[in-house]
């Protein structure tokens, strides 16, 4: 490389020896007489040859270390521009993954770094199987006149195996990047009470999914409908799934992806938290500060909070329990010794209830809730137990805009089917009920992604790829 980055070119060398004293190398007869004492012509001329040739070599030798010294200072330039290139590898990768950086020329800009360095750090993604870059015209511009590379995921790159757990049973998948769902297998099995059992069938799942597709995986993250206690990895109070309090379930995970003989960390969460997460990265979140994520999965109802792009979790990971807040002081009994929480008066169980529907043990019952909402929404109990839920969910989401001030509010599972059912009605109360709701609003959208918590699974076993690409892969071929 030259000293401006340049790839050296045969010849840099000889072009500034050949320059240094202005002459050709010939002894020219600009020396005639230079020499003291010389008596005659020849040996003036020899005098000249003399002194041309120290010249020629001084020259030379001036010339040697004039190229030693350039060659040296390229050579830190190339090591330097490469340990920035591998810093920016991480940050360049989470854009792409996140679909922020779509062409080269939006990544130069993100990054803050030369053009020539992010060409360089796209390169190597590319090497190490992750993105692709497509140079061919007709991409999003970068700088006028000239097409920028466009930058996808690759699509048929490594893949982190996902798992959930919930009171219907399981489902396992394989997630790549840019959060898409390569391949799904779901279990719908009676989830017995012994935690190692269920997490060993939903691994054995995600290992016949890898077996099948033969892709490389680069660990696995497991959803759990619980609070997950940090660092334990203990799932506190798994109400609706009758595994003991306190449950280990991340060493059991651990062990059961070992066993399979898949690499990678084996990583685990609550359910709420992780959809959060990836609808953040991926869907109705993007772009919040403060998105607070509020759903009813196959029972419960939980929360979550991403600020400035991070769960907030609390001290040990159990914040946000908003499921157990009290929006009906006289209604039913919860699994926690209170009653009226929002956890019993606004998941499926409790809309199949209060439309008066027993639920039946053909298919869960968020599929039950669902279709009873838009298959039969005219009826009169459906949609007076439609409403009360509406009220419920809005009264719980209007504390929570009075204590968190989030800046958008996304509603998943159950209570995406609501809010599309009668969104004028549920911003209404949440409007009435809240102080900040009233000086203006927040804004209300359903989640968008489909296995929403299966991808935020999938994200934590990504997360160490993005924070290191190099030291989780291996060096690019």
């Amino acid at each position: 490389m030259n000293g401006n980055g340049a790839p050296r070119r045969v010849g840099d060398v000889t072009t500034v020896s050949a320059g240094t004293d202005g002459t050709d190398g010939t002894g020219g007869a600009e020396g005639t007489g230079g020499v003291e004492g010389a008596g005659t012509a020849e040996g003036s001329d020899r005098a000249s040859t003399s002194t041309a040739a120290s010249a020629s070599a001084s020259t030379s030798a001036s010339a040697s270390a004039s190229a030693s010294a350039s060659a040296s200072a390229a050579a830190g330039s190339a090591r330097t521009k490469l340990e920035r290139g591998r810093g920016a590898l991480g940050p360049a990768l989470e854009l792409v993954h996140t679909g922020r950086a779509p062409t080269r020329a939006v990544l130069t800009a993100e990054l803050g770094v030369t053009r020539a360095t992010a060409g360089a750090v796209a390169a190597e993604l590319e090497a190490l199987g992750l993105i692709r870059v497509d140079s061919r015209p007709g991409g999003a511009g970068g700088t006028q006149g000239r097409p920028s590379h466009r930058l996808s995921v690759d699509e048929n790159g490594p893949v982190a195996l996902a798992a959930q757990v919930h009171s219907d049973g399981f489902r396992a998948a394989l997630v790549g990047l840019g959060g898409r769902i390569v391949a799904t297998a779901p279990g719908r099995v009676p989830v017995s009470a012994d935690p190692a059992q269920v997490l060993g069938a939903v691994v054995e799942a995600g290992a016949a999914l890898l077996a099948q597709t033969g892709r490389r995986c680069i660990g696995a993250g497991l959803a759990v409908p619980s609070a997950v206690a940090e660092p334990e990895g203990t799932a506190l109070n798994p109400l609706h799934l009758a595994w003991p309090a306190g449950s280990p379930v991340r060493a059991i995970f651990a062990d059961c992806v070992k066993e399979a003989g898949i690499d990678g960390p084996a990583l685990t969460g609550n359910d709420v938290n992780l959809a959060a997460l990836a609808e953040h990265r991926h869907g109705a979140g993007r772009s919040a500060q403060h998105l607070l994520c509020v759903a009813t999965g196959h029972r419960g109802v939980g929360g979550a909070l991403v600020l400035d792009g991070r769960l907030h979790s609390g001290s040990s990971g159990l914040a946000l329990e908003v499921g157990h807040l009290t929006v009906n002081p006289e209604g039913r009994a919860c699994h926690c010794g209170s009653r009226g929480c929002l956890d019993v008066e606004a998941d499926p169980l409790a809309f199949l209830t209060a439309a008066g529907r027993t639920p039946g043990p053909e298919v869960s019952l968020l599929q039950q809730a669902r279709d009873l909402l838009r298959e039969e929404s005219a009826d009169p109990g459906v949609r007076a137990a439609t409403e009360e839920l509406i009220d419920r969910l809005g009264l719980g989401l209007a504390g929570l805009v009075n204590i968190l001030n989030p800046d958008r509010i996304i509603l998943g599972g159950l209570h995406r089917e609501l809010l599309y059912a009668d969104p004028e009605r549920l911003r209404a109360v949440v409007a009435d009920r809240s102080l900040w709701g009233r000086s203006g609003g927040v804004p209300i959208l359903p989640c968008t992604l489909d296995h929403n918590s299966l991808v935020g699974a999938a994200e934590l076993a990504w997360q160490p790829v993005l924070d290191d690409p190099l030291g989780t892969l291996g060096t690019a071929a």
